[in-house]
C-alpha cells in the first residue's frame, strides 16, 4: 500500500508556506526558534490553515504549556513514548516534535510491551535522525527502563519469543543491531515529567 501522502504548513521558520514532504520541512523548521507548523492530510486543508494562521491550532493551554519550557527541551529535539493495551498487549509507539506535537513517525504491534515500545522508540529515532540528517541534539523519553536499555544496547524483558511475538522480536533483534553498528552523537534524556508537564508524545490514555 502506497504511503500518504502529508502536506506540511509553515506559518513560521526559515521561510512559509505549504510543502508536499517532511523532507522539505525540515530545512524550513529545525534551527528554527519556536517554529510553527504543523501537518495535513490534504492540500486544501493545508490552503485553508495556511489562511487561518498558527494561532487557529494553538489552545491557550498549549501555549502555556510550551512557554513552562525550558527552550534547550524544545529547540532541536524529538519525545518518543510508548503505549501499551494489557501487559503484554497491543502495543505502539511514536515519536513528535515537541514544540508543536507534530508526529514524525509510528509504529504498532499486536502484542508487546511498553517498556520494549519505549525502547524501540528511542531507536526508531536515532535511526530517523540519521536517515534524514536531521539536526537533532536530544530525545526525549519518560522511561528510565529504556534509555537504561539503549545505553547497554540490551533487552531486559520477559516476553516470550514464541509464533505470536516473533514479528515484534525481529524488529527488536534490528534495533540491537542497529545499536551495535552505528555510532550517533545524539543525547536521550529523562523527560521531567514532574518539571515539565506531560510527554509531549503521551498518547492520553492514563487513567
Amino acid at each position: 500500500m502506497a504511503k500518504k501522502r502529508k502536506y506540511y504548513v509553515v506559518w513560521e521558520g526559515f521561510a512559509s508556506g505549504i510543502v508536499d514532504s517532511w523532507e522539505k520541512c525540515i530545512p524550513l523548521v529545525q534551527g528554527y526558534k519556536n517554529a510553527k507548523y504543523k501537518s495535513f492530510m490534504s492540500l486544501q486543508d493545508a490552503k485553508i490553515a495556511f489562511q487561518l494562521g498558527w494561532e487557529y491550532f494553538y489552545t491557550a493551554k498549549q501555549q502555556n504549556e510550551i512557554r513552562i519550557l525550558p527552550e534547550k527541551v524544545f529547540d532541536n529535539a524529538i519525545c518518543v513514548d510508548a503505549a501499551c493495551s494489557g501487559n503484554p498487549g497491543i502495543m505502539e509507539y511514536r515519536g513528535v516534535e515537541p514544540y508543536t506535537k507534530t508526529e514524525l513517525f509510528r509504529k504498532k504491534f499486536e502484542i508487546g510491551t511498553n517498556n520494549i515500545g519505549e525502547f524501540l522508540a528511542i531507536v526508531h529515532g536515532l535511526a530517523f535522525i540519521e536517515k534524514y540528517n536531521m539536526p537533532i541534539d536530544t530525545i526525549y523519553s519518560d522511561s528510565e527502563i529504556a534509555i537504561e536499555w539503549v545505553s547497554q544496547k540490551t533487552v531486559r524483558t520477559k516476553l516470550v519469543r514464541d509464533i505470536n511475538t516473533e514479528p515484534l522480536w525481529e524488529v527488536i533483534d534490528r534495533a540491537l543491531e542497529w545499536l551495535y553498528t552505528h555510532i550517533y552523537a545524539t543525547v536521550v534524556k529523562k523527560w521531567e515529567t514532574e518539571l515539565w508537564g506531560e510527554n509531549p508524545a503521551d498518547f492520553g490514555r492514563k487513567k
